[in-house]
């Protein structure tokens, strides 16, 4: 969903004005900085968090080619802030530090749009070309949505990373990237996705975010009363599934445990889920990894969230559950070259009823994938080795 001028306005902060100041200061820092820091790369994944592709990434180069200089932007207070630096340099996340190496460095890499020291003052400065400068997006999850926010002119970043085939034809042919700065190169957190299950009977349950209630602005209101979380459809639905009577009595009776891990811009909404049941944990940040859930669950929920993709590159079953389809393509993401029925890994459910009788199925299953789905996944993928890091890593160097 394209966001108007006045909606990027209602989400400024007071933080944005002050990160004005720190580019002012650190602008001619970076001058001089630079002369000695010529192929400086600078990386990062979110401000809290290094468990995606930049964090992969940067872990690869410190451990296979050390003679390149890389720092890794984090917050210190961050839970993965010491298993990073145990690999090289890390650097505060939106401090004055941060702009300086910004402004210095000869490749920006992070797995998101935002990664940088403030998305809104960077974001001026980049589209606008008041500051040009390398960057690289190695993506969060696969591009399947037609997402405006991504657009080349919206972005102006050189190198646009895509895992697969029919993503790569997707981007380079509707977002408006120049020939060849769309690449299918495969993503940097892949080369650690495997299957850690070894036998464990847990369902693992994240729907994604919803963009009017995630980050509400005056228009939310034109989907729903965004102001009462307990009177919206995602709040009912998946909190009907939670406490359905047939969920508790199919996890029993197949000895299952289902863990509910919502996005992280829904986790504000977490205790509204609290529930006291031996067989289901309201999973939190930064308790839980969202890879490491990914490679230990036999079987995934979700309903629109790109994660179905890292899970059916493992060829593990899934179901969506998409009660909200056309409110979601209205207020969130428009449809883009992926169709549930016809590309999906998993059964589509519109109500509750469907989705337990489809649940019920793969445990009857003992969580086998239907080979419709496995031959599926086989055509999707093009890449299943573990040399996604070296590609990307060869990629940017050539740059």
């Amino acid at each position: 969903m394209e966001q108007s001028l006045w909606q990027k306005i209602q989400r400024l902060k007071w933080k944005d004005l002050y990160h004005i100041i720190l580019f002012l200061l650190a602008l001619p820092v970076s001058f001089v900085f630079r002369r000695s820091h010529k192929n400086l790369w600078l990386i990062c994944d979110t401000e809290k968090e290094a468990r995606d592709n930049g964090y992969w990434l940067f872990r690869y180069i410190m451990k296979r080619h050390p003679e390149q200089e890389a720092v890794y932007a984090i917050d210190k207070h961050s839970p993965d802030y010491r298993r990073v630096k145990k690999l090289g340099r890390v650097i505060q996340y939106g401090s004055f530090t941060h702009w300086v190496y910004y402004l210095a460095a000869e490749k920006n890499i992070s797995s998101q749009k935002s990664g940088k020291p403030n998305a809104a003052v960077c974001y001026l400065l980049e589209v606008y070309g008041l500051y040009k400068n390398t960057r690289i997006f190695l993506q969060h999850g696969i591009t399947k949505d037609d997402m405006e926010f991504l657009y080349y002119k919206h972005t102006k970043m050189r190198l646009f990373v895509c895992a697969v085939d029919a993503e790569y034809q997707y981007v380079e042919q509707r977002f408006g990237y120049p020939k060849g700065w769309v690449e299918k190169l495969g993503f940097c957190r892949f080369d650690n996705l495997f299957d850690t299950s070894e036998g464990k009977r847990q369902i693992l349950v994240m729907p994604t975010w919803r963009n009017w209630i995630g980050t509400p602005t005056s228009k939310s209101y034109q989907y729903e009363n965004v102001d009462d979380f307990a009177s919206t459809e995602y709040y009912k639905n998946w909190n009907g599934f939670l406490k359905s009577r047939r969920l508790h009595e199919l996890l029993k009776k197949y000895n299952v445990e289902l863990v509910f891990y919502p996005h992280r811009d829904m986790q504000k909404y977490a205790e509204y889920f609290s529930l006291e049941h031996s067989d289901i944990k309201v999973a939190k940040w930064p308790e839980y990894d969202v890879q490491k859930l990914l490679k230990s669950s036999n079987f995934l929920i979700t309903d629109y969230s790109s994660i179905a993709m890292d899970f059916a590159y493992m060829k593990k079953p899934l179901l969506y559950f998409q009660f909200d389809y056309e409110m979601y393509r209205k207020g969130h993401y428009p449809e883009g070259y992926f169709q549930y029925e016809r590309d999906g890994f998993g059964r589509v459910c519109r109500n509750l009823d469907a989705l337990l009788l489809e649940m019920e199925h793969v445990l009857e299953q003992n969580f086998e994938m239907e080979e419709l789905y496995r031959e599926r996944v086989l055509q999707f993928y093009d890449y299943f080795d573990r040399k996604n890091c070296k590609r990307n890593y060869e990629a940017i160097k050539k740059i």
